[in-house]
């Protein structure tokens, strides 16, 4: 394990991928695909988006993400609208429905980690609360490296 100074990121790697493991786990409503919740959450998070850039920011296909979306639409959990600075383009919007079921996730996710973070000494909480902010940063450096 590293010291107090340094940050061993090998070790860092290996926590964010079980803290990822299970956020993605946690929630037990709504059994839809990672890929199908991960769209819905980006466009409750980052509003209507075209479809390449949805593909894109799912590191999916155009392909893969029109039959996600379709579906979303069957579901009524997205829609499609023109867009008003191109008429010939789409923008997919999430509905109430789909926002819904974001909101809802994360509200269980709150729920569950309210509980398991309950179970962690005073220290361990006060450890956590305070690398927060640096793992906020953390994703905000990723988020503006990938555009």
């Amino acid at each position: 394990m590293s010291s107090a100074t340094d940050l061993d990121v090998a070790d860092l790697a290996t926590v964010l991928e079980d803290v990822a493991r299970m956020s993605v786990r946690l929630p037990t409503s709504q059994r839809l695909s990672f890929t199908t919740l991960s769209v819905l959450h980006t466009l409750a998070r980052c509003g209507p988006r075209r479809l390449i850039a949805l593909a894109a920011d799912e590191h999916v296909t155009q392909s893969a993400v029109t039959q996600i979306v379709t579906r979303l639409e069957r579901d009524g959990l997205v829609e499609r609208q023109s867009d008003p600075s191109d008429g010939r383009a789409v923008l997919v919007h999430v509905t109430g429905a789909g926002a819904a079921i974001v909101d809802g996730r994360h509200a269980e996710r709150i729920a569950r980690l309210t509980d398991v973070t309950g179970r962690l000494a005073p220290a361990e909480r006060e450890a956590l609360a305070a690398a927060l902010p640096a793992l906020s940063h953390l994703a905000a450096l990723h988020r503006a490296a990938e555009g």
